[in-house]
């Protein structure tokens, strides 16, 4: 599933291009998708221009003259730029035309989502319980400590609650326990400021290094040019259950929590 940086390398890719363009057609082949893709859209988005391109969360928001577009990658979704017209395949499921190039919505698990609003996208269902983003100066270890004051779930649930911090999925939460020296299934209320700040500082680490590298590559994440990210090969304990600790070289252990794999050091993060 694409996370933050995967989300964010594409909007890197595509921001350059897509700002200040006027979108010339839309041709949508399959409607159905998390939710239905909005009826009439074609005639809203007719000749609007894109005033600018920015991320919330894992939504990328298309800010128009007359609303904004919500593009949202579910479980499998990808967007690639295509500077000339060729024959969709069965997973490709929107373009948007532009005067020079198209972008292609491609989408074989059908869970991603194509919406538009014409009021303010912050106060928009899917975006207004959404909490801090966490590569803001606002995200710190001061914000989740007094958060996780009445927490008694684990810190691993805690950090990837969406309405707590967005964009940390499995993947970067687990990643960043390990740099922060946290067992996964500490209380989230157990720890302390000091701590929290080291979290907070991890996170940032993880996601950013994650973002340079063009996002993890699992099995769809593709960017806006279609090639696949390489962050996972600097992991540290994702997906190495029984590999040595990159520290203390001892086995990594695997537990799981709310049904997710969690691979850790019980050594380091003890």
């Amino acid at each position: 599933m694409p996370e933050l940086p995967e989300v964010e390398t594409v909007l890197q890719g595509i921001k350059p291009l897509v700002e200040h363009q006027v979108i010339r057609g839309i041709v949508i082949r399959q409607p159905k998708l998390r939710w239905d893709v909005p009826k009439g859209l074609q005639r809203k988005l007719l000749n609007q221009k894109i005033i600018k391109l920015e991320r919330r969360g894992k939504y990328i928001l298309f800010h128009l003259q007359l609303g904004t577009l919500l593009l949202h990658f579910g479980m499998s979704g990808s967007l690639t730029v295509l500077s000339k017209l060729i024959d969709p395949k069965k997973h490709d499921h929107i373009d948007l035309l532009f005067d020079d190039f198209y972008l292609r919505y491609t989408d074989p698990r059908r869970f991603g989502a194509l919406l538009y609003t014409e009021g303010d996208p912050q106060d928009h269902p899917l975006l207004a319980k959404l909490g801090i983003e966490p590569l803001t100066k606002a995200f710190n270890g001061e914000y989740l400590y007094r958060k996780a004051r009445s927490r008694k779930l684990s810190i691993k649930q805690f950090i990837m609650n969406h309405q707590i911090v967005v964009g940390v999925g499995n993947i970067y939460a687990a990643e960043a326990l390990f740099l922060a020296k946290l067992n996964p299934l500490t209380p989230a209320n157990q720890i302390s400021k000091v701590q929290y700040q080291q979290l907070a500082t991890a996170i940032k680490q993880v996601l950013k290094e994650a973002i340079k590298k063009g996002g993890t590559t699992l099995k769809d994440f593709k960017n806006s040019e279609g090639k696949m990210g390489y962050f996972k090969q600097k992991l540290n304990v994702y997906d190495r259950e029984g590999l040595p600790c990159v520290n203390c070289q001892q086995p990594l252990k695997a537990i799981r929590i709310q049904n997710r794999a969690t691979v850790f050091c019980s050594t380091c993060q003890n």
